[in-house]
């Protein structure tokens, strides 16, 4: 078998956990595959660069950035070949660009184009462990690029998928996915399995669990993708085409805290603006999320969105840049917001999803301030100081309202 690993940071934290991830990877190996092991930065390294640029330059290109957060992950496949050798192993480390993972031109949150898989199979051919930088690639012009925060579980499932790998494990520092963050919600249960378009959702509305990127890139290939624990022996969640879990009214509650909501207030209410918005944030590589436009008087709008908290200097420049073109006549944007979703392939079928979520909130005395909904999600934009109670009260409703049903 052909085996692709991926080992978060926390997982590979200091010398003691790199040499047990260093003896898990030989064991898989003894067993008589070859393996891909795909590695983030240690610790806390990726968040200890960020906070060395700000100190030399708060303003810093995202090509530089790039090209300063990428040595992390340089650092964790180097020390693992080390610790791979000391056990008398044999190990290679290689970089995006030895292994040929070419990327879009875009800085700080690039898309695999393309993956060049020759080296990486003379490598295997010689017995080595492949050991693969996450979270990077090269464009076109050469330069180091990122994937994202994350993206090294991105770079796992896309080497999976090039190479045709008969499995991919996301190993973390929890044993699968569960139906809240277990951090938070205490009575969170572990999903022995879930659909692709269900953690697809759930990843995008803020489950730390997987970059929503790699669920794309395993949906599109069909990649056999588990998530485990780096430290228990438990067989984890598979994710996979079509979940055979019956009666569930959601699958997870997800929680995102990392958004930012921008209000452009007073434009003209005529055709195009609400483009001529949208589109100066796609030119800026802006994704938006949750929109919502309100209809003022005196023949003026109100549109309001959502983003990623790290995208909101440059969506503010940018708007602020172009205020008068728009006809704005203000800009304003909260930090002080969190996204609640739940996430469910059943709730297409199952009547009173919508009711039961919203009673949870109000029984918590949550204020709502915008709602998106799809045929498998609802999402509402809450204030971040109720995040974790909302994301717990919604959790119970609908534990509550499973253990009924299934007694009916």
């Amino acid at each position: 078998m052909l085996v692709v690993r991926k080992y978060g940071g926390s997982s590979v934290a200091d010398a003691e956990k790199v040499f047990r991830v260093a003896k898990q990877i030989l064991e898989v190996q003894k067993a008589g595959n070859q393996v891909i092991v795909v590695l983030s930065a240690q610790g806390k390294t990726t968040d200890s660069l960020i906070a060395k640029a700000k100190e030399i330059n708060p303003n810093a290109s995202r090509r530089e950035m790039d090209m300063l957060l990428s040595t992390g992950e340089q650092q964790s496949v180097a020390l693992m070949a080390m610790a791979i050798h000391a056990l008398g192993g044999k190990a290679v480390s290689l970089n995006a660009m030895q292994v040929g993972i070419e990327t879009t031109k875009t800085y700080s949150n690039a898309r695999i184009r393309t993956i060049h898989r020759e080296r990486i199979d003379n490598e295997l051919e010689r017995g080595n462990v492949v050991l693969v930088t996450g979270f990077q690639g090269v464009n076109m012009l050469g330069d180091i690029t990122t994937l994202g925060r994350g993206g090294s579980d991105t770079s796992a499932v896309a080497l999976a998928a090039a190479l045709h790998a008969d499995v991919c494990e996301i190993f973390t520092d929890v044993d699968g996915v569960y139906t809240a963050d277990p951090r938070v919600v205490k009575d969170a249960r572990k999903l022995d399995e879930i659909s692709y378009d269900e953690m697809l959702e759930l990843a995008s509305q803020g489950a730390k669990v997987l970059h929503c990127r790699s669920v794309e890139v395993a949906k599109k290939y069909n990649v056999k993708l588990v998530v485990r624990s780096s430290i228990t022996e438990a067989p984890g969640t598979v994710v996979k085409e079509d979940s055979k879990m019956e009666r569930m009214l959601i699958s997870g509650v997800a929680a995102d805290k990392k958004v930012s909501r921008i209000s452009v207030l007073g434009i003209q209410d005529e055709p195009g603006k609400a483009f001529e918005i949208f589109n100066l944030m796609a030119g800026e590589n802006v994704s938006v999320d949750i929109i919502l436009q309100s209809t003022g008087h005196d023949g003026l709008q109100d549109i309001s969105f959502t983003i990623g908290a790290d995208d909101l200097d440059i969506a503010l420049k940018a708007l602020e840049d172009n205020k008068e073109r728009l006809t704005a006549q203000e800009i304003a944007h909260d930090d002080n917001v969190a996204k609640l979703s739940i996430v469910g392939a059943g709730m297409a079928t199952n009547p009173g999803v919508a009711a039961l979520f919203f009673e949870a909130m109000y029984d918590s005395g949550v204020n709502i301030q915008m709602i998106s909904t799809s045929e498998i999600k609802i999402t509402v934009l809450i204030s971040e100081n109720d995040i974790d109670a909302a994301m717990a009260a919604v959790h119970d409703k609908f534990q509550t309202a499973t253990v009924n049903m299934r007694k009916d």
